[in-house]
């Protein structure tokens, strides 16, 4: 009977892994469309992120009621407890994700409509999207296989995001110095560029996340130095 009950248990730790690797390919989805949308001057598809977030909020009320469902009758400890944390720490972030997808729609909205602004340079806006996709899909993987390693990739691609990100910030403002008409597409490139920098933050979350579930120490705000130490302990 022991191990019955064990095996149910290790099922529903299954079933959450799975659904939050189910909502995580959702959000990247919804990513790849909104930059998309935003560079094809795609309205279908910027409504199409839109209208996905209302799966990706569902699908987190869902899991986070999983989650408390497992803490109510199982009452799991150590490791086992750290992996539910995890999850709903996890689904949190990748709710927002979402919503910061979301974002990125709506200001491809705004910029093509009545074709009031213009097209914007987006050089910088395709270098933080390609990286930080990079940074979810690198994140989901580390959640799926509870790899803690690959945190450290991912906060040194944060890094790079970063640095992309205030070099898109002085070449807006630039831009709108020189041409007051530029302003209000500048504004929303400035916009976008700050919803893919979150996202990015996001990403290293969940990594951090799954470092606390496999070593138990919560690396959120450490360095990048006692992270490597903490991984090598």
């Amino acid at each position: 009977m022991a191990t019955h009950s064990f095996s149910k248990f290790d099922s529903e730790l299954e079933s959450l892994r799975s659904k939050v690797l189910e909502m995580g390919g959702i959000v990247e989805e919804q990513i790849k469309n909104a930059v998309d949308a935003l560079v094809d001057a795609d309205a279908k598809l910027a409504k199409k992120v839109i209208d996905a977030d209302e799966k990706v909020n569902d699908l987190e009320k869902l899991i986070d009621e999983n989650c408390l469902l497992v803490l109510v009758k199982r009452s799991p400890a150590a490791g086992d407890l750290r992996f539910v944390s995890t999850v709903q720490k996890t689904i949190s972030d990748l709710e927002r994700i979402g919503d910061e997808s979301t974002k990125i729609a709506r200001a491809a909205l705004r910029i093509y409509e009545d074709d009031r602004m213009g097209k914007p340079s987006l050089s910088d806006i395709k270098s933080m999207a390609k990286l930080v996709s990079e940074m979810l899909h690198e994140a989901l993987d580390s959640f799926a296989r509870l790899d803690p390693e690959i945190s450290l990739d991912v906060i040194k691609t944060d890094e790079s995001v970063d640095d992309i990100y205030q070099s898109c910030m002085r070449t807006q403002l630039t831009f709108m110095l020189e041409d007051p008409r530029k302003i209000s597409a500048s504004m929303e490139v400035i916009y976008i560029a700050k919803a893919l920098e979150r996202i990015g933050d996001h990403s290293q979350n969940i990594t951090e996340y799954v470092v606390y579930t496999v070593k138990g120490t919560d690396v959120r705000h450490a360095s990048v130095k006692d992270i490597k130490r903490e991984l090598k302990g």
